[in-house]
């Protein structure tokens, strides 16, 4: 098929590469893991305490210990065997998740006795977790540009969109219907038996030593990839952009209070709400053909997140019309749930899903092409820390509106902050705006 008649993803990079096809394979199913274990962290904190702000203090806590790790991954990747960058870190995050399994355990132990643990261990071992995510990611998108055709890896970075579409729809969806139905020790424990798979699909990659030997090492490997970044204003305003979208736009702290007081239905809810926003992603990567027919890459990142904006705010529309008692009366279990509630906001999470991922492909691209192979890895743990980091912050923002507000605010505040910002950043730097991918820039 033609790429001016293509319609669906180009599989490509798969066939051409074994290497990146089981590296792809292992991450997703690894990632399955990863996301059923982040959403249940989630539901056993709230469980203990009751309250949203804990919830978003996860990402709050993991924020800085997190921007700190994407620059030092990325150093580690340009002055490494990226493989070895990689198997070092999802083998820490295996023993930050075998921590989550004594402490659930430790948990369902005390609440026979009508107790519970204390909940600060459950941001250490989460925070240490994070990190090594960033370390492997960062890692793990500089390797394929070794293991690729240049012109095959905005290909492949829609086939990620799909293995993420596909981690956000079964992850949060399994972890649910397991919490509800196994518990939260069970959970953890199914997140480690996938992660086995992430560790195969790395062990079998070759070795792959940097190119150059200029690269610096420690700190001052870290500051030659800071210097060289403030001379790539396309890459720092894609990054920007990210933050304003992450940092304003992610409304999955009040999941679980939404669950329980207004569109109901509990744990298995908030699973399907997180698994309708990777719908969104999954269905976007799934029909990625014309992506390949774009170039413009600047505006349509900024037209993406712009729609972006739109669903948070509508889904914060959605919250406050159930406060207001639209939906009924609703509980914390599947059969006190708002079908019409959960339908509307279901449709949002699938629009910010999609329009995310539509900003994700390019804003990848752009960074994977345009950047040189000794500073792939430090603009990637930069990139890494933005799109971990920023989720994090838009947590704690969540969290504050929602105790300090209401739980429609972070929704409706956060998505017309977003369509604001980024319609003036658009209008104000023409350079990003008319960024042509046929010439790369920095």
């Amino acid at each position: 098929m033609t790429e001016t008649k293509r319609r669906f993803v180009d599989l490509t990079p798969l066939k051409v590469s074994p290497a990146f096809a089981r590296l792809w394979i292992g991450a997703g199913l690894s990632g399955i893991g990863a996301q059923m274990t982040i959403m249940a962290v989630g539901l056993q904190i709230f469980d203990i305490t009751q309250n949203t702000f804990m919830v978003g203090l996860v990402g709050g806590i993991a924020l800085i210990p997190m921007l700190f790790a994407g620059p030092w991954g990325g150093m580690l990747a340009d002055s490494q065997d990226r493989r070895t960058v990689i198997l070092g870190a999802i083998t820490v995050s295996f023993i930050s998740t075998i921590g989550l399994v004594v402490l659930s355990v430790a948990d369902a132990n005390l609440e026979a006795k009508g107790d519970s643990v204390a909940v600060w261990p459950f941001y250490v071992f989460t925070t240490i977790s994070a990190m090594a995510y960033i370390i492997s990611g960062a890692a793990r998108m500089a390797v394929y540009p070794r293991i690729l055709k240049l012109e095959d890896v905005p290909k492949a970075n829609a086939l990620s969109g799909i293995s993420m579409g596909i981690q956000y729809t079964v992850g949060p969806a399994l972890a649910g219907v397991l919490v509800a139905t196994s518990g939260f020790t069970v959970t953890f424990i199914v997140d480690m038996v996938l992660m086995l798979a992430g560790f195969f699909g790395v062990f079998t990659l070759p070795k792959i030593p940097p190119l150059h030997d200029a690269v610096a090492k420690g700190w001052d490997g870290i500051k030659q990839g800071l210097a060289f970044l403030r001379s790539a204003p396309n890459i720092r305003t894609s990054f920007l952009f990210d933050i304003i979208a992450m940092g304003l736009g992610r409304p999955y702290a009040v999941l679980p209070a939404v669950a329980a007081t207004v569109i109901g239905g509990g744990p298995t809810t908030v699973g399907i709400l997180t698994a309708a926003a990777a719908v969104g992603t999954f269905s976007t990567s799934l029909l990625s053909g014309p992506v390949a027919r774009i170039n413009r890459f600047g505006l349509a990142i900024g037209r993406a997140i712009t729609i972006y904006g739109a669903f948070i705010a509508l889904f914060g529309v959605v919250v406050l019309a159930g406060m207001l008692g639209a939906f009924g009366p609703v509980g914390n279990t599947w059969s006190e749930v708002s079908v019409v509630g959960l339908v509307l906001a279901a449709l949002c999470f699938v629009g910010m899903g999609a329009s995310d991922e539509v900003s994700a492909i390019f804003r990848s691209t752009i960074l994977m092409t345009a950047a040189p192979d000794e500073m792939r890895g430090r603009l990637q743990g930069v990139f890494y820390s933005v799109v971990a980091g920023g989720p994090r912050l838009g947590d704690l923002f969540t969290g504050v509106m929602a105790v300090s507000v209401a739980l429609w605010a972070p929704g409706i505040i956060g998505g017309l902050g977003i369509i604001v910002l980024i319609t003036v950043l658009l209008n104000t730097n023409k350079r990003f705006r008319n960024y042509d991918n046929r010439t790369p820039e920095l």
